[in-house]
């Protein structure tokens, strides 16, 4: 088995080592010294969750192996009824496990894809980077704001290319929009409005025994202990409670405001202010509110993000069908952009004035890895060519952090029922060291840390 990590000791351990000035430049930096295969070389794979959307990873991980570009040589999941069906789909050579660790022993495994609930990303992906793995986690980066920065500096230390799933980085319509925007064809970008729909009211609170094909106990992990409650937490309805998931302004939110920071080349900015309000915090076990709004001040330059989650909504403004989109709102004018990063204007699919937009000579093409076919580019894809340039991938962790770092600060201001003031730099709640304490770091659960 692996040594147990503290989170606590390894950001101790690890203070100080980050990206610097890069993400403000623009940059993809090559990683140091990391190990990777050559160009031509399979990379030979594992999947840490292969349930729900982790199936489909598995799938993508599929049609590439009968493309020659990569191996699958294990799968991991505390669902035996979803092991088995993973490991039968994959075929001969795929060995089962249901303990992460015992994957990551492997000396042979290049780089594992974990898709398993939000609150195990940090751990599972600081654990695969000191294993020597390179890491495809998915949204959101982490829960905390701490375990999100210890993710970083796993990354870093141990010069491990970390991709995390906010796809629209890896595709075209969203570059189009960064493209049309950076050019300053909007003018100065005041106000961005990321809004989504309502998240779900619901959750029973009666526990039973857990089916026998589930291990309840590793499910949960770093969570606190808690009955079984069929419907309420697993397979996927841990998002609408707050310590595991935080409702959709960080599982949308972490799609949304990723493609804000991009368009505005403000990977790099953090707010200095957030304020949320909303519904009353309900007493039930999705403990999510219902309606919430959140507004995120930056600061040099100037502008305001907004979290804008409503019940009633004019028709209009159910733009894309996709039930939440952003809104740039600048000096010239707005843009629409539908959930998935595609320009939109009014009724119509795509915009096409952004769509045919084509930057003068001397402008600006925000920074794309990877080659793509129009809308196809494949976020998964995009990670294996990182991994083969020894280069870090558009959706890098320390960039999934900082919108991370978005989402967890609007559920805090929400719980905390007040305003918070932010330090980027530190990372730290300015003036209010117990709430900083009490909300950003989170007690693990024994033997889980």
């Amino acid at each position: 088995m692996m040594k147990k990590i503290s989170r606590r000791s390894f950001i101790k351990n690890t203070a100080g080592i980050g990206l610097g000035g890069l993400l403000g430049a623009g940059v993809m930096p090559h990683l140091m010294s990391a190990r990777v295969n050559g160009a031509n070389e399979r990379l030979t794979l594992g999947y840490i969750g292969v349930g729900g959307f982790g199936n489909q990873h598995l799938g993508r991980g599929l049609r590439f192996r009968s493309k020659g570009s990569v191996d699958i040589a294990a799968v991991c999941e505390i669902d035996s009824t979803r092991l088995a069906a993973a490991v039968e789909r994959v075929g001969e050579g795929c060995t089962a496990y249901s303990d992460y660790r015992e994957l990551l022993e492997r000396k042979d495994i290049d780089a594992v894809v974990i898709s398993s609930p939000d609150h195990w990303h940090a751990m599972q992906t600081i654990h695969a980077c000191e294993a020597g793995k390179h890491v495809y986690v998915e949204k959101p980066a982490s829960c905390t704001v701490d375990g999100g920065r210890a993710m970083v500096e796993a990354s870093r230390r141990n010069n491990r290319v970390v991709q995390v799933g906010s796809q629209a980085r890896s595709a075209e319509p969203a570059h189009q929009v960064a493209t049309y925007l950076r050019n300053g064809m909007l003018g100065k970008v005041n106000r961005v409005i990321c809004w989504h729909e309502p998240n779900p009211v619901g959750g029973l609170t009666q526990g039973e025994d857990p089916p026998p094909e589930l291990d309840w106990d590793r499910w949960l992990g770093p969570l606190s202990m808690r009955p079984f409650v069929p419907h309420t937490y697993h397979p996927s309805r841990f998002r609408w409670i707050m310590e595991s998931g935080g409702g959709n302004i960080r599982d949308r939110g972490a799609h949304v405001m990723s493609i804000a920071l991009w368009c505005l080349g403000a990977d790099a900015q953090a707010p200095v202010r957030i304020e949320a309000t909303g519904d009353p915090r309900p007493d039930r076990i999705w403990d999510v509110p219902a309606e919430m709004n959140v507004v995120y001040t930056f600061k040099n330059p100037d502008w305001e993000l907004v979290w804008d989650q409503k019940r009633e909504r004019s028709q209009a403004q159910w733009r894309g069908g996709s039930g939440f989109g952003i809104v740039f709102e600048g000096e010239k004018g707005y843009v629409d952009v539908s959930g998935d990063g595609a320009p939109i204007r009014g009724w119509e699919p795509i915009d096409e004035e952004i769509h045919n937009y084509r930057p003068p000579a001397d402008g600006v093409v925000p920074y794309r890895m990877a080659k793509h076919n129009e809308y196809n580019m494949d976020h998964t894809e995009e990670w294996f060519q990182a991994i083969r340039e020894n280069r870090r991938p558009s959706m890098d962790i320390e960039i999934a952090h900082r919108v991370a770092t978005l989402n967890n600060l609007g559920n805090l201001s929400y719980v905390a029922g007040r305003k918070i003031d932010w330090d980027g730099e530190t990372e730290q709640i300015i003036g209010d060291p117990e709430l900083t304490h009490r909300l950003i770091w989170k007690t693990q659960r024994e033997p889980y840390l």
